[in-house]
């Protein structure tokens, strides 16, 4: 079996977009900071979100069943600590400007891309659920901004893409055994 410690340090060397994720409902605005976000499928577009169970704001989840997936820029590392602080939820909403499409889930206005979705299947895992979410609006930010990534515990800025001389492969059959 693998040993937690070994687990989360190998889990730091993935980079991983950093995300706002917000809901809003009865009990009012709620979000947190998230990295484990990636696309399911195309047809239909969906997300997969995942929450740590324990977390305060795990409970509006789940009762309102919608959220937004805020992607965030580079000069927005300071709102990914302030989602991942102990602030009370109506203060860490203070932070920037909030908007909504379809679901009524806070919206980031100056993001790099906002998926707004309704969360379609939850699934317990360990300590976590991983939400599949159905897509139902898109809004994407400024071109020229770049991604906020996590690696290694630090914050990086995406750069310049980098140029692969892609030769087409000839086909190779390999036996196995």
């Amino acid at each position: 079996m693998v040993e937690k410690l070994i687990f989360k340090d190998a889990m730091a060397r993935l980079a991983t977009a950093v995300h706002i994720v917000t809901t809003d409902g009865d009990t009012g605005r709620h979000g947190f900071t998230a990295s484990a976000v990636c696309s399911v499928t195309d047809s239909p577009p969906s997300l997969l979100v995942c929450m740590n169970a324990n977390a305060r704001s795990y409970e509006h989840f789940i009762a309102n069943q919608i959220l937004a997936v805020n992607t965030l820029s580079a000069e927005q590392a300071h709102l990914s600590d302030v989602f991942a602080s102990p602030l009370e939820s109506k203060a860490r909403f203070e932070h920037a400007d909030w908007s909504v499409l379809s679901t009524g889930a806070p919206v980031l206005t100056d993001a790099l891309v906002s998926f707004d979705c309704e969360i379609q299947t939850i699934q317990d895992v360990g300590t976590h659920s991983i939400f599949i979410c159905k897509i139902i609006a898109i809004r994407q930010g400024e071109n020229e901004k770049r991604s906020l990534v996590y690696f290694d515990r630090q914050y990086h800025k995406i750069g310049q893409p980098v140029a692969i001389d892609r030769q087409p492969a000839s086909p190779q059959v390999q036996k196995v055994g």
